[in-house]
C-alpha cells in the first residue's frame, strides 16, 4: 500500500492524484499531500524511529516520498542545545536552541526541504531542478543537485549577500541574478516553470518540499524525550516553517508517540523591514498586506509570503503571538547568541533571538516552561551584517612588553 493517497486543497478540500502541482484548479488554494494514516500507523513507533539513521530520514515513513531517499541522506538530526547562559539572561530555566545552523551540507534548515523535494523530483522523473531563493535555498538546491546528478537553475535577487552567492556558485550550478526583489523573482519563476518543464522545488514541488520541514518538529519532540515544548519561536519568510513544525508535533501526537499531547504555542518572528505576517497577527487582521522588503535580514525578506495566511492561522490556533525587530535589534540578537552560547547565526537567527527577548520581557513564557528557538542558518553566510559592529583585533608586537601594554588598556582589562 502507498503511504501517500494523493493531494488535497487546504481551502476547499478538492482532491487530486499525486502529481507535481501545488495550486487547486477550483479555488487556487494551496495543495497538501495526504498521508495514508492507516498504513503509516502500522509502521511508525518510537522504537522504529529510534532504530533509524541519525538523519531526518529516521522519519521516512512520515515524509511524502514512496521509495527510499536518493538525495540528502545525511541531512538533519541537528543538535537541540540547552541554552543555559542565554536562558539566565532571559529568565528562563528551560531554553533550547534547535541549531540548524550546522545542518549538512549547506548549514541551514533548507537542506531538509530540498532533500525531500529532490528525492520526489527523481520519483517524478525530472532531470532538471530549479528554485527562486533569498540565499539558503539557493545553496541547498545547488549542493543537492550536484550530489544527485541533476541539472540546476537558481534564481536570486541581485543584492544577495556575497557569501550566499559564492556558496551557490561553487557547486557548478546555473546561477541567475534578477534585478528585482524576491517576490519579483518568484513571479518570474512561476512562469518559467510552466515554460521549461523544470522541477521548481518551491513552486510545483512545494507540497512535498514543505513537508520536509516537519522533520524540524519531529526532531525537537524526540530530542526532548518525546515531548512537545510549551513554546517555539520561528523566523518567518514564506511562512511554511512555523506551520510545519506545529504540524509535525500534531502528527506525532496523532500516532500516540508524545507524552502530554501538544501544549505548544507557536510564535512568528520577522524583521520590522519585512513583517507582513507579524503585522497581521499583531493587528488581528484577517489577511496580511504585502510589503516591499527593507531589511538586512534578506533570507527572510519575502514581502508576499506564499504561506503567510497559513502561518497566521497556525500562530492563532496554537495560542501564540508574533513580534518583529529592527535591524539594530537583530544584530544585537546575533551577538547575544554568539556571546552566550557560542553559536553564530545569520540574520534570521538574530531576528529569532531578538524576538524571543521581547516575548520574554512581555511575560509570555513561564520561567520553567520549555522554550525552543528555531535557528535556521549559519552566521558565516551573512558576515556583512555584523562586520561593522564587532570592533577590530588589538595589534601588538611579538614581545611581552607589547602584550603587557595592550593588557593594561581599559578595553582588554575588562575581558581578561
Amino acid at each position: 500500500m502507498p503511504k501517500t493517497l494523493g493531494m488535497k486543497c487546504r481551502e476547499c478540500g478538492e482532491e487530486y492524484p499525486l502529481a507535481p502541482i501545488h495550486v487547486c484548479e477550483l479555488c487556487f488554494g494551496p495543495l497538501e499531500v495526504m498521508l495514508n494514516w492507516e498504513e503509516v500507523s502500522k509502521k511508525v513507533s518510537r522504537k522504529s524511529i529510534e532504530a533509524g539513521p541519525p538523519s531526518m530520514w529516521r522519519y521516512h515513513d512520515l515524509i511524502p516520498v514512496e521509495g527510499p531517499p536518493t538525495v540528502g541522506l545525511n541531512v538533519g538530526f541537528t543538535p537541540l542545545v540547552k541554552a543555559t547562559n542565554l536562558g539566565k539572561l532571559l529568565g528562563l530555566n528551560n531554553l533550547y536552541i534547535k541549531n540548524d545552523a550546522v545542518n549538512h551540507p549547506t548549514l541551514s534548515f533548507k537542506d531538509r526541504v530540498v532533500a525531500t523535494a529532490l528525492t520526489k523530483a527523481r520519483e517524478f522523473g525530472y532531470d532538471t531542478v530549479a528554485c527562486a531563493s533569498t540565499g539558503n535555498l539557493a545553496n541547498s538546491v545547488a549542493a543537492h543537485a550536484a550530489e544527485g546528478g541533476f541539472k540546476s537553475y537558481i534564481f536570486i535577487p541581485f543584492d544577495l549577500e556575497q557569501g550566499k552567492i559564492l556558496g551557490t556558485l561553487v557547486y557548478g550550478t546555473n546561477l541567475i541574478s534578477v534585478n528585482g526583489n524576491y517576490d519579483e523573482v518568484n513571479r518570474m519563476c512561476a512562469e518559467a516553470g510552466g515554460k521549461y518543464g523544470w522541477a521548481f522545488v518551491n513552486i510545483n514541488l512545494r507540497p512535498f518540499y514543505g513537508d520536509g520541514s516537519k522533520t524540524f518538529g519531529y526532531e525537537i519532540a524526540e530530542q526532548l524525550g518525546w515531548r512537545a515544548p510549551h513554546h517555539v519561536v520561528v523566523p518567518c519568510a514564506g511562512g511554511s516553517l512555523v506551520s510545519k513544525i506545529y504540524k509535525g508535533f500534531n502528527e506525532l501526537d496523532r500516532l500516540g508517540l508524545l507524552d502530554g499531547g501538544v501544549p505548544t504555542k507557536m510564535y512568528a518572528a520577522q524583521a520590522l523591514g519585512c513583517s507582513p505576517i507579524t503585522t497581521a497577527i499583531k493587528n488581528k487582521a484577517e489577511i496580511f498586506k504585502p510589503q516591499k522588503p527593507n531589511t538586512i535580514a534578506r533570507s527572510i525578506a519575502i514581502g508576499n509570503p506564499a504561506d503567510g495566511h497559513v502561518a497566521i492561522d497556525t500562530v492563532r490556533k496554537s495560542g501564540g503571538w508574533a513580534e518583529d525587530v529592527t535591524d539594530e535589534e537583530l544584530i544585537d540578537g546575533i551577538k547575544l547568541l554568539a556571546s552566550t552560547e557560542g553559536i553564530f547565526t545569520e540574520t534570521a537567527g538574530g531576528v529569532t533571538v531578538a524576538v524571543a527577548r521581547k516575548l520574554a520581557a512581555q511575560g509570555r513564557f513561564e520561567k520553567d516552561e520549555i522554550v525552543v528557538l528555531a535557528i535556521t542558518g549559519n552566521g558565516l553566510k551573512t558576515q556583512e551584517a555584523v562586520a561593522e559592529h564587532l570592533g577590530k583585533p588589538v595589534l601588538i608586537q611579538p614581545n611581552l612588553t607589547s602584550l603587557e601594554q595592550a593588557l593594561n588598556t581599559e578595553r582588554l582589562l575588562q575581558s581578561v
